[in-house]
């Protein structure tokens, strides 16, 4: 194994990297191991190169050891294994054991036991650590367990609109109207076929297909099914399709369990708990609950469901019509998840998409405003949620929409879903 692992560093040191910038700012330096969680395939792997990019600006590469455990030649790696990474490391450059090196450890998750080995190294050697892992077998609870406040966690979502562009190689830039033109095409494509940055590098459809096929198989049925030891192969199957062809929803676990029930399925409610847990961990599905003000008020509520990519609702969708207000909403839900952890839906005498306590943000969602009935819901709607909350400004995303709506001393500000993923959303 030694052998195999001096192979692996030399090789990666010879290596060229060519990567797409993504916004993520990942610690060059920190006290803290450093690690990216997220779902599989959403470029965990490139924004390490990404960052060991940067790093070879600055030091010697062979102050940098790159390790992915899922390479073939890795088979069967364990614990008592992994020691000899270093020992392989320090052979090959001995000079080093006196200056500063960089780990980075790729889908760490294959080897068990790995939290022994990198809290050890840790605590030893002079170095800086990276770890990922995929998030249905390396999930952020589960890091903060095994390395115990070593490390800060930084979770890694699909490209963004403006990554996506980037991928695309498009310029943002407003006051041209070429630009705004592809800045739009690439919008549509963008909110039917997902941020995957395969599927950004891809242009053939029937191609794209099966590739967002592939991930749900690894992602969902192999991972989730493996890890959990899942015998209701039919149950979590109808689950993954049903949500997946159904985000930005009202859930009540309730209706569903006795929807399932009266279709034949055996279950318990417990179950039907267990499964959405799963896919909520595996950063597939998330819930938004509504904002009450106390726990219990909010759990007799029914929470909305949003999905991680809304390529996953490409390939399950059948319907001759696509909801394109539901991927609105899931598009949005996906933006402000990137930043806010706690995001809420609110309700009172009227409904509104979302609700950020921290910022105290209100966001209506609208995919069509053709008449003044729907325009006068909406601003209905943010009105009585700014009293509520005592809010002077609220916003109305929505297709083409840009305008400023004054009420008294509020206002409510209307701005194109495209301008907003693209930074122009005034927090």
């Amino acid at each position: 194994m030694k052998e195999i692992f001096k192979l692996l560093i030399i090789d990666f040191i010879e290596k060229e990297l060519n990567v797409i910038k993504r916004n993520y700012k990942i610690p060059i330096d920190t006290n803290k191991i450093v690690s990216l969680v997220g779902v599989r395939r959403s470029g965990k792997t490139y924004i390490l190169y990404e960052t060991i990019q940067k790093l070879r600006e600055q030091i010697d590469s062979r102050n940098i050891i790159y390790i992915n455990f899922e390479d073939d030649r890795l088979f069967g790696i364990t614990l008592q294994h992994l020691n000899t990474l270093i020992e392989a490391y320090f052979e090959l450059f001995p000079q080093k054991r006196d200056e500063k090196i960089y780990i980075f450890l790729d889908e760490i998750q294959e080897v068990a036991n790995w939290e022994k080995f990198v809290r050890r190294i840790y605590d030893t050697l002079n170095a800086q650590i990276f770890i990922t892992g995929s998030s249905s077998k390396l999930l952020s609870k589960e890091i903060a367990s095994a390395l115990r406040g070593r490390s800060i966690t930084y979770e890694i979502f699909p490209l963004s609109f403006k990554e996506y562009l980037q991928f695309q190689n498009i310029d943002i830039n407003f006051y041209s109207s070429k630009t705004l033109s592809f800045i739009k095409n690439s919008f549509n494509n963008y909110l039917t076929k997902g941020g995957f940055p395969e599927i950004a590098m891809e242009n053939d459809e029937d191609i794209q297909k099966r590739i967002l096929s592939d991930y749900v198989d690894l992602i969902v049925y192999r991972d989730i099914i493996e890890r959990y030891n899942i015998k209701n192969l039919s149950l979590i199957k109808f689950l993954i399709k049903y949500v997946f062809s159904n985000p930005s929803t009202l859930l009540s676990f309730n209706k569903l369990y006795n929807e399932l029930k009266s279709q034949g399925y055996r279950l318990s409610k417990d179950t039907l708990f267990d499964y959405f847990s799963y896919l909520n961990d595996a950063y597939t599905v998330f819930s938004s609950p509504v904002f009450k003000s106390s726990v219990k008020e909010e759990k007799k509520n029914p929470k909305k469901i949003y999905i991680v990519d809304n390529g996953f609702n490409y390939i399950f969708n059948t319907s001759f019509s696509k909801d394109f207000s539901k991927l609105f909403e899931n598009l949005v839900f996906l933006n402000l998840r990137r930043k806010y952890r706690d995001i809420y839906y609110f309700k009172e005498k009227q409904e509104i998409d979302f609700f950020i306590p921290q910022e105290k943000l209100l966001v209506n969602v609208s995919y069509l405003i053709d008449d003044q009935t729907t325009l006068k819901r909406e601003i209905n709607s943010l009105e009585e949620g700014m009293k509520y909350f005592n809010i002077n400004k609220s916003y109305l995303i929505t297709t083409e929409k840009d305008e400023v709506f004054k009420i008294n001393d509020k206002k409510i500000i209307t701005i194109p879903l495209y301008k907003w993923l693209l930074g122009q959303f005034p927090y």
